[in-house]
């Protein structure tokens, strides 16, 4: 083999080539791309290859049908390829059509994960230009159907894989994968995936598809992203009885034996990456996601995407309700349904905000908040049988035991769904919260689509035209009483991509509640109404994140235009295109000095 590459490079084996250098002669940047000098033409990612065949086999570098004439010379493609040559943009229009044909959404997924593993930047073009009609395949709703069947369409690895096989050499896992500079981690146990529930190891959908969105939405290169499964087994029978189950079959471990091989996980990420990684932890249970958060919130840079992420993006949809509703968020009652982890995360974040605004202590903001778990209304008489994490929402009342009643005793103004179990928001529940407010405020948050708690149309409909609506997962529009109302979509896809990318570029070492609180106001819509939809504004974060860094703690040491301008060098040095040959991130702006665009500022 080394002759063969010695007669290809002019007698010089690849072996023998400092890595710096590329077969066109340009130099590597930290990332493993290529940049050309004026005189040398080279397509400016493109790494050393063994060959032209590899090279299409390389979807971190392969363009297809893009490669030009010259390009087809010197990287020894001649007749791999057709003789056309197509334009991303041709190729971008091509793919659009095929998709458009497939009726299901999960053929749609797949064919665009197919597209990932085979030219990545295509993968991202199509992603980034046509969002709107993208995100619900390769994000929710159709990532939870993806995750059911995921052994089955499973073709080849998309992330790591650390199995309690690993126990004891978590750190060599790690070092298996290529890439050695990774800036973002989203690891799942697969144990509570969206709302259905213990998927063991094909719950790697989901760190795949949110860190899609890290790219296509945040910016953050793919080379800088990995996703993690954890696979300590599962107690899912189906799976454990499914031929085509990919994980461990085993029931789960639990207790120490769980927590020192997660211990081991989160000390080999920070001594093969660094403390600056930002791990973000992924549809874990409860009983796991909180603990976990705790022990290591405070040693490593990690955040809950299900308590902390949720709450940003909800109570952004909250602040800029309140321009139809009327007040301040002190002024309203809120009702929960569900006190798992984004339910309770969600409600501590309204509380601190609320009592930043009025001066109220935490203790007497949170009264102004309730919530309903499978047992009932969580109340005082409850407390001692309570799991830590809900205590502090137990308060004064009488036992009440089903979500009507609870609706009817609270009389709140903001219904917030997160029980992962659909249909539950029923037609007296809705009718009655619409029975003392005018217009009501419902949030059916719970993914995928099934288990929404209520439909977009069941709201509209149920309070004749009146309720603001939003939901986890997309509804389509609905026309009622020859009216049209556009759902809103609380997703946390529109706050987790621009916050990420914040810490990365900030070289923040934690993730503390003022990050959370500036990201969730920074995300707050010129138009109320729309709630949290807001993919349009997804790719435009020099607000959002410019408020993170301004509270990563780098304030105390420059002022605010120095801030500004460290800012935007580094966004335009880090930020991910997926134009051929283009380094600038598409659209950025020379943003030396602040923005006095009526829409990119927000003062917090």
């Amino acid at each position: 083999m080394e002759s063969v590459l010695k007669a290809q490079r002019g007698g010089e084996s690849v072996l023998d080539l400092s890595p710096r250098w590329t077969v066109g002669g340009g130099v590597e940047d930290v990332y493993g791309e290529d940049r050309a000098t004026e005189d040398q033409l080279v397509t400016p990612w493109t790494v050393s290859v063994a060959s032209g065949y590899s090279l299409l086999r390389d979807p971190h570098h392969n363009k297809g049908l893009a490669f030009n004439e010259k390009e087809r010379d010197a990287h020894y493609l001649r007749g791999l390829l057709p003789p056309a040559i197509m334009s991303q943009e041709l190729q971008e229009k091509k793919l659009m059509h095929s998709l458009r044909q497939y009726d299901l959404p999960l053929h749609k997924y797949m064919a665009m994960m197919e597209l990932e593993e085979r030219n990545e930047r295509l993968f991202y073009k199509l992603l980034i230009d046509n969002v709107e009609e993208l995100l619900p395949v390769v994000y929710t709703p159709t990532v939870g159907e993806a995750c059911q069947k995921y052994g089955s369409i499973f073709r080849r690895p998309q992330g790591l894989y650390i199995s309690l096989k690993e126990k004891g050499k978590i750190l060599e896992v790690l070092r298996n994968w290529p890439q050695r500079t990774i800036q973002v981690i989203v690891v799942t146990d697969g144990e509570r995936i969206l709302g259905l529930g213990d998927l063991g190891c094909q719950g790697m959908g989901i760190p795949v598809g949110k860190l899609a969105l890290y790219t296509a939405l945040g910016g953050v290169r793919p080379s800088g992203c990995l996703p993690i499964t954890i696979d300590v087994g599962t107690n899912n029978e189906q799976l454990l009885n499914d031929e085509f189950y990919i994980g461990l079959k085993q029931k789960r471990a639990t207790g120490k034996e769980y927590y020192d091989f997660l211990h081991e996980f989160m000390t080999a990420v920070k001594q093969n990456y660094g403390e600056k990684v930002l791990i973000q932890f992924e549809d874990f249970a409860n009983h796991n996601a909180f603990e976990l958060l705790a022990r290591y919130g405070t040693t490593h840079l990690v955040f809950n995407d299900d308590i902390q992420g949720t709450a940003s993006v909800v109570l952004a949809g909250l602040v800029a309700s309140l321009k139809l509703l009327g007040g301040t968020l002190a002024d309203h009652r809120f009702l929960f349904f569900g006190a798992g982890e984004a339910g309770t995360g969600i409600a501590e974040l309204i509380a601190i905000e609320m009592s930043k605004q009025s001066k109220i202590p935490l203790e007497e903001t949170r009264k102004k908040i309730w919530l309903v778990d499978s047992k009932g209304l969580i109340v005082n008489s409850r407390k001692q049988s309570l799991q830590h994490f809900k205590k502090p929402w137990a308060h004064e009342h009488e036992p009440v035991h089903n979500l009507l009643d609870a609706v009817k005793a609270i009389k709140p103004t903001a219904l917030i769904g997160t029980s992962g179990v659909g249909k539950t928001f029923t037609k007296e529940v809705v009718e009655a919260i619409a029975s003392f407010n005018q217009k009501p405020l419902i949030m059916a948050l719970s993914n995928p689509t099934s288990q929404s708690e209520c439909t977009a149309e069941e709201a509209y409909t149920w309070t004749e035209g009146r309720a603001i609506f939003a939901s986890g997962s997309p509804f389509d529009p609905v026309e009622f009483n020859r009216k049209r109302f556009v759902p809103g979509q609380a997703n946390n896809a529109y706050i987790f991509p621009g916050l990420g990318l914040g810490l990365v570029i900030s070289g923040a070492i934690r993730v503390h509640d003022d990050m959370l609180l500036a990201a969730c106001l920074a995300t707050r819509l010129p138009r109320p109404a729309d709630l949290v939809k807001y993919a349009e504004s997804c790719m435009n974060h020099e607000v959002l994140l410019e408020h993170v860094v301004f509270h990563s703690g780098r304030k105390e040491l420059m002022t605010d235009e120095d801030l500004v301008v460290v800012f935007s060098y580094s966004w335009r040095n880090e930020c991910f295109t997926p134009s051929h040959g283009v380094e600038a991130c598409a659209g950025l702006k020379n943003t030396g000095t602040r923005s006095k665009g009526k829409n990119n500022t927000t003062n917090i």
